[in-house]
């Protein structure tokens, strides 16, 4: 039987409105040893993540651990684009054992979940192992993710593969929601994300427009 092609997108690309997003423990002390991404890549890709989420209005949850007492504030660059979220604080290194973090995902009330954050191998582990325990669809932006090595971050990773998380990148993260350059009222939301946080594509955008004012529509 012959198969006939449709212009249809396939269900498991994301959208805006049907994943929550997860920002776990992106915090200074838990920055310091982390060796597996360049500080900078990582506040920047952070920042795409955050300021994509922000601007498709998709549902997410801030957490962090021992906040005031261990590990110090969220990175600016993500609290900048979620001025009145409030941030759930937690003692468990499993955000999934925390009660308060588990009541905002069922009052939200998504089974797909998107995860990154700080260890990739303690911080990001944990949630995703459990929540795919518990029947949900679980993807990890890898690059906005980062370990005390790289051995410890690529080993976390494919643990978390092997179990069934889908592993993506930020950019692909905000790129996957506007999909479609036509998307006129998300167009300047896309491009401005990319010109500010997305490195060298940006910087590319920021020539095109600016030499010979391309537009990709």
């Amino acid at each position: 039987m012959s198969i006939t092609a449709t212009p249809v997108p396939s269900p498991e690309l994301l959208t805006p409105s049907d994943h929550t997003l997860i920002m776990i423990d992106f915090q200074s002390q838990m920055a310091f040893a982390t060796h597996s991404i360049d500080a900078v890549a990582l506040r920047t890709n952070a920042a795409l993540v955050a300021h994509a989420a922000a601007g498709f209005g998709a549902s997410t949850i801030l957490t962090t651990v021992a906040e005031k007492s261990f590990s110090g504030p969220m990175f600016d660059e993500i609290t900048a684009a979620f001025p009145a979220q409030k941030m759930l604080d937690r003692t468990t290194m499993n955000s999934w054992e925390d009660a308060g973090v588990v009541r905002r995902v069922n009052e939200i009330g998504k089974d797909r979940l998107v995860l990154c954050g700080l260890w990739t191998s303690v911080c990001i582990v944990g949630p995703a192992l459990s929540a795919l325990a518990q029947g949900y669809e679980v993807y990890v932006l890898a690059d906005a993710c980062g370990d005390v090595s790289p051995e410890a971050h690529d080993r976390a990773m494919d643990r978390m593969v092997q179990a069934g998380v889908r592993p993506m990148t930020s950019l692909q993260y905000l790129l996957e929601m506007q999909r479609d350059w036509a998307r006129g009222e998300t167009y300047e939301l896309t491009t401005g994300i990319s010109r500010r946080f997305a490195g060298a594509y940006g910087l590319g955008i920021i020539y095109a427009k600016t030499m010979f004012g391309a537009h990709e529509g």
